[in-house]
């Protein structure tokens, strides 16, 4: 089922692989998603879908914030080793004013288009 509802990643993830030696993934993530009134919401998960689709009321247990600023679009991430970090991260960024914010949006959007588009480059 689509909802019409797109997940916008501020950076690719990494791909996870024992054999190469590298850590597993983080489990938690600190986001930030652009309500339909413009305004932003900060939060922190251990499944981003999940807590997008459950923010835009597909699934139940949206943050009472986001229940009457719908639809919400996740406009940026960031991995965190685990909850602690997470919060911490969140508080920080819950700090930064609006302006801050949408600063590292567009600088984290900026580094993505860069770095897909050296993914693209021909050898």
């Amino acid at each position: 089922m689509t909802t019409g509802y797109a997940l916008k990643a501020s950076a690719p993830p990494e791909p996870y692989s024992e054999a190469q030696g590298s850590t597993p993934p983080p489990c938690w993530f600190v986001y930030l998603l652009r309500c339909a009134d413009g305004s932003l919401y900060t939060g922190i998960t251990t499944g981003l879908e999940r807590r997008l689709r459950q923010h835009n009321g597909d699934l139940p247990g949206g943050a009472r914030y986001t229940r009457s600023r719908r639809p919400v679009e996740l406009v940026h991430q960031e991995p965190a080793p685990d909850k602690s970090a997470a919060q911490r991260r969140e508080a920080a960024l819950k700090q930064l004013s609006r302006r801050d914010k949408l600063a590292l949006i567009a600088e984290a959007d900026q580094k993505w288009l860069i770095e897909d588009s050296d993914s693209r480059a021909p050898a």
